[in-house]
């Protein structure tokens, strides 16, 4: 699965992504490989990307997640 997190500034991730955890308004959700299409609001949180090298974090002041085939975009 692809994942972009992008800012206004820069790009803060572009790659190769095993699962990322999200800060949605409802609460966190996780996205795997697979999942359904869907767009959703982002709260202040963090973003916790898992692939095969470990986990990273991201803090975000809120933002949008698009995700569609198997691509996850994120403006923050």
């Amino acid at each position: 699965m692809h994942l972009d997190i992008i800012t206004a500034d820069k790009s803060l991730f572009t790659g190769e992504i095993e699962a990322v955890t999200l800060p949605g308004i409802a609460g966190k959700f996780q996205v795997l490989k697979g999942h359904a299409a869907l767009i959703s609001s982002l709260e202040k949180g963090k973003i916790v990307v898992k692939d095969k090298s470990g986990k990273q974090e991201f803090e975000v002041n809120g933002g949008v997640v698009e995700v569609l085939n198997n691509k996850v975009t994120v403006l923050a």
